[in-house]
């Protein structure tokens, strides 16, 4: 079982105060805040990509490299990496490349974003959400599991004789989770390909969850990767605790009540009823953490959402730090009764004990010292015309 956390990066006025961080410290604080969990012994930091205020998580990718800088352990990965709008060609290199730097210690988690106008700005239809979804993950596999691609869709101009640089490390692509809140035809996506589905059920009640999953670990067994019950699932999650469960309340009323994506709406009384967010005391949280299982089965992936709705980093660092109090027995709890069918969280090591061993991916071509070509970019008809042009 992963623990961890993520962010989506957002720049919101803390209500206590009046005061809104800069995005540089924001953006600094993020860092501190991946930093802190490796301290306290969680197993995953993933942050959002968002490109627009008030977010400061686009180019998720420098964040991660720069975390993997500073870090040794945890995992990094994305919630999410915009299959949609990002070009599948640069996703497969940038991610290959962060899986080099880290040494294997980065996944990431697909899905199609929560900012409509995100579509456009990047050149997109959002009304092809799905099948773009669905085309750029098709050939984002194939830049992964084959040297030379010869590749032609609806969405990006065709590719010929293309090798995506780095290949993965050790001759094995970094593990994927499609991220979905509402889609089926994501948990569907999911299950066709053996990967991963996170459900980021913290805006929706257990009964959607339970239903979203229950899909995607059917349609898993019904394309022959395993049992139901084998599937790999992600959850969020949502906490603010104290020690004293009535200090949690009244810290953390402000902020949620003028939150931006759910303050004004919902009382905290019935939010918390109604949706993972759990506001207590250590105990609190840990055993209402414990029981998603009983709706989502024995899954391999928790990830809570801290820093957000303007709480300062002095007060995420302290949620850390609670969190890290009680991760040895929210370990054990999962653990408990855990049948022994049910796999762990896929790993780098895992992946590649799975292949065989490590393998040397890189392709060996030699291109001209001017232009960087070689013979076989000859193979592609523009680019023969074009360097002919030229001659």
């Amino acid at each position: 079982m992963q623990i961890g956390i993520f962010t989506v990066g957002d720049v919101t006025t803390d209500p206590t105060t009046g005061r809104t961080p800069s995005e540089h410290e924001r953006i600094k604080a993020t860092v501190a805040i991946a930093k802190k969990a490796e301290e306290v012994g969680l197993d995953v930091f993933a942050t959002g990509e968002h490109h627009n205020p008030p977010f400061i998580a686009s180019n998720p990718t420098a964040t991660l490299a720069y975390i993997g800088a500073q870090t040794e352990r945890i995992i990094l990965s994305t919630a999410t990496t915009l299959i949609t709008t990002t070009d599948p060609v640069l996703i497969a290199e940038d991610y290959a490349k962060i899986q080099h730097l880290t040494d294997g210690r980065v996944d990431l988690m697909l899905g199609r974003g929560n900012t409509g106008p995100v579509y456009p700005w990047f050149g997109k239809d959002i009304r092809q959400g799905i099948n773009l979804a669905i085309e750029n993950y098709a050939l984002l596999r194939r830049l992964w599991t084959e040297d030379v691609v010869d590749w032609e869709g609806r969405f990006r101009t065709p590719l010929q004789g293309y090798t995506s640089t780095p290949r993965p490390l050790d001759g094995v692509a970094p593990f994927v989770w499609h991220g979905s809140i509402r889609s089926p035809e994501i948990a569907e996506q999911a299950a066709y390909y053996g990967d991963g589905f996170f459900h980021n059920h913290i805006f929706w009640p257990a009964s959607h969850t339970a239903q979203m999953v229950r899909l995607y670990r059917e349609r898993f067994e019904h394309y022959g990767h395993g049992s139901a019950e084998q599937a790999i699932v992600g959850l969020g999650g949502q906490f603010f605790m104290r020690r004293n469960s009535q200090d949690a309340w009244n810290e953390f009323r402000p902020y949620f009540d003028n939150a931006p994506v759910y303050g004004h709406g919902p009382s905290l009384e019935d939010f918390t009823q109604q949706t993972p967010l759990t506001v207590g005391s250590p105990q609190q949280v840990l055993e209402r953490t414990l029981s998603f299982r009983e709706y989502a089965g024995d899954y391999q992936r928790q990830l809570f959402l801290l820093d957000h709705a303007g709480l300062p980093l002095k007060t995420v660092l302290e949620q850390l730090d609670l969190l890290g109090e009680i991760l040895p027995e929210m370990r054990r709890g999962f653990a408990e009764g855990r049948p022994g069918q049910v796999p762990d969280a896929p790993t780098h090591a895992s992946l590649v004990q799975a292949a065989g061993g490590p393998m040397d991916a890189t392709v060996h071509v030699e291109g001209d010292s001017a232009t960087g070509t070689s013979d076989r970019d000859l193979h592609d008809p523009e680019v023969a015309r074009i360097l002919e042009g030229e001659l």
